[in-house]
Formats: structure tokens, C-alpha cells, sequence
């Protein structure tokens, strides 16, 4: 007898980034931030009263929602949801936005979840393949017609590339439903679509503290969007979806955006110097504007996996027509960027 739904039993489900525990690893597979977060948020950390946690967090984490409007101007608290991390606030705008049976559409490659999420609701997934060099295409809106959400990840994973922003402008205005740009990569590329929330009603950006924000173990991200919107998204979500340890860190974290805004400008010029040594190496990178590079290696990148892995250095590798001649690499230190330079170098050395 099976007692799941039957769309449970057909998923695979999400396979998250590996977090081994056999061996120190130089890790550059998940695109956590190698540097540590703000001094302020060890500093609010140790300032909270253990007698607290006896009580339930702010169900609408008043404090965290005043903070972030700050970060757009014109906009105030009721513009701002908060979540258990960002992969949160997606399955609330699944929940929210996409019927039982209806549709949701996403790019191909993109973020692996977004299938998932549509699974997880007995919804359809429809995939808008991009072009051969990860390019938007021109008809994105009319091909996802019928669906009522689409995830854009901007910049793209496991890509990297960022779509130019009247490319974004064209779907958000050309597509019917939400368009819900994950910003999860934002502080590291040149511009983003946060405005766009006032500029169309139909536009939710999100962002994470998992990345730019070296925060990605306390589970913590946010979006934008009209209060009409975050208001429905509100009724969906779990009561207490963030905790009060959850709370303190983050208002803390973006309290100090310079300290962010400092770091993510170093991972860039880390991200920048490794892709062109990499080039000399003989593999072609992907205009990155995330703080990883997806990588075209000269040989299999399969086997290229498999020899960095037992030299001690974890990359990512997604097999797939479209993926399965590349490797995404997390931007480390540059210490650990110059191990992964020579080992690729030993592996790539001709015979």
C-alpha cells in the first residue's frame, strides 16, 4: 500500500551541494562565502538573553521588515517578507501563486528546486530552454504562457551570466502571472532588478543571506514586492517561519552593509583573476556576475570532477545535456583559488 501522494513517489526530489565529513576539503561546491560575516552579528549574538528563547519569535519580524525597506527607497515594511532562507519564500510563492494542477515556469539550465517546487504541488513545470550561450530567449513570456509564476534567477545558476535588464523589463511587462526574480546572487553582479518591484505589480525580487552575506547556515532570506502581494504571501506562510536566533543575526547583518558590500567586492576580484587563469588552462569560463564560475573544461569535466575530488578540492558538477561539459566553481580565498589552479593544472597537463 502506498500512503504518499503519487506526485511524492515519482519525485526525485532536490539533491543539495555535498557537505562531506571523510576528509578536509578545499570546499568550492556549494557557493557558500569563504570569508565570515560581520563582527556585528557574533557581537548581537552574544548580547541575546538566553531567557528569550522561552518565548516565540515576531511572527512578522517587524524589526528585520523595517531594515530591508531601507534598502529601497519609496518603499516601507509592508513591502517585505522575510523566510527560513530564500528556498523558503519560494515554496510560499508556489504555495501562493500556482494552483494545484496548474503551472509554473522556469529557464533551462537554472536553479534545480524550481521543478521541484512545482512537484510539490501537483503543479507542471514548464522549461524555457535558453540559448546556446545561456542568452534569455526573445519569446520567454510566450513560451511560458498558461503558467501563472515564473522563477527567473538573476544572475543565472548554475551559470553564472546575468540577463540584461530590458530583457527583464520585455518578460516582466510581456508575462501574464508573477515574475519572481531570485536575486540570491545580487551583491556580486553589476546591477539588479530591485526596482522593478515598483515599477510592475506583477515582480517579486528576492535575496538571500546565504551568500554576499556569509550567513548561509543561519537559514535567512527575504523578498520584495507590492504590499498586496506580500500580504497574500503572509497567509501562506509558516506561523513562526524565523526564529529569534534567526532574527538577531540577520537585523545585525544588515545593519552593516558596507561590511557586505566590502567582501563581495573582494570575492569579485578573486572571481575575475581565477577566470583568467583558468582561460590559460585551456577552459572557457562563462561571464560570471555570481561568486562562482561555470567552467568548460578541454577535457571530459566529468573525469576533471572526479581528479579534483581526490586531490582534495570539491567542485560541482551537474550531468546534462546542457551542463555535462562543465564545472561550477565556488569562489574561495585566494589561497584556495591558487590550490585549485594547480591542481588543474597537474590534471589538465597534457599526457
Amino acid at each position: 500500500m502506498q500512503y504518499c501522494r503519487a506526485e511524492i513517489a515519482r519525485m526525485a526530489g532536490y539533491t543539495p551541494g555535498e557537505q562531506p565529513g571523510d576528509r578536509r576539503y578545499v570546499k568550492l561546491n556549494t557557493n557558500e562565502n569563504p570569508y565570515p560575516p560581520s563582527p556585528r552579528v557574533a557581537a548581537a549574538l552574544r548580547g541575546l538573553d538566553p531567557e528569550r528563547l522561552r518565548l516565540y519569535p515576531d511572527p512578522v519580524f517587524a524589526a528585520l521588515r523595517r531594515e530591508a525597506a531601507g534598502l529601497l527607497p519609496g518603499t516601507g515594511p509592508e513591502w517585505v517578507l522575510f523566510g527560513n532562507g530564500s528556498d523558503d519564500l519560494l515554496t510560499i510563492a508556489v504555495r501562493a501563486f500556482v494552483d494545484a494542477g496548474g503551472a509554473l515556469a522556469c529557464f533551462e539550465p537554472s536553479y534545480s528546486l524550481y521543478p521541484v517546487l512545482a512537484g510539490l504541488q501537483g503543479a507542471k513545470c514548464v522549461t524555457v530552454p535558453l540559448t546556446a550561450d545561456f542568452g534569455m530567449p526573445a519569446d520567454a513570456a510566450a513560451q511560458a504562457e498558461g503558467c501563472s509564476l515564473f522563477f527567473v534567477a538573476r544572475p543565472n545558476a548554475p551559470t553564472g551570466n546575468s540577463f540584461p535588464k530590458e530583457e527583464m523589463r520585455r518578460l516582466c511587462r510581456d508575462f501574464r502571472g508573477i515574475v519572481w526574480i531570485d536575486e540570491a546572487y545580487a551583491d556580486f553582479a553589476p546591477d539588479n532588478c530591485l526596482e522593478f518591484v515598483k515599477e510592475f505589480p506583477n515582480v517579486v525580487v528576492s535575496r538571500t543571506m546565504s551568500k554576499s552575506y556569509s550567513l548561509a547556515g543561519l537559514r535567512l532570506g527575504w523578498c520584495y514586492a507590492r504590499p498586496e502581494l506580500t500580504a497574500e504571501m503572509m497567509k501562506v506562510k509558516d506561523s513562526y517561519n524565523v526564529g529569534m536566533l534567526q532574527q538577531v543575526a540577520g537585523l545585525a547583518a544588515l545593519e552593516d552593509r558596507a561590511y557586505v558590500e566590502s567582501g563581495a567586492a573582494t570575492i569579485c576580484a578573486t572571481r575575475d583573476r581565477a577566470a583568467a587563469a583558468l582561460v590559460k588552462l585551456g577552459c572557457v569560463p562563462v561571464p560570471s556576475a555570481a561568486n562562482f564560475l561555470f567552467v568548460r573544461t578541454p577535457q571530459p569535466a566529468s573525469s576533471v570532477f572526479k581528479a579534483l575530488r581526490a586531490n582534495g578540492i570539491l567542485v560541482r558538477y551537474f550531468p546534462g545535456g546542457r551542463t555535462g561539459d562543465f564545472l561550477r566553481i565556488t569562489v574561495g580565498t585566494d589561497a584556495e583559488m591558487e590550490a585549485l589552479l594547480s591542481a588543474m593544472a597537474e590534471i589538465l597537463k597534457p599526457a
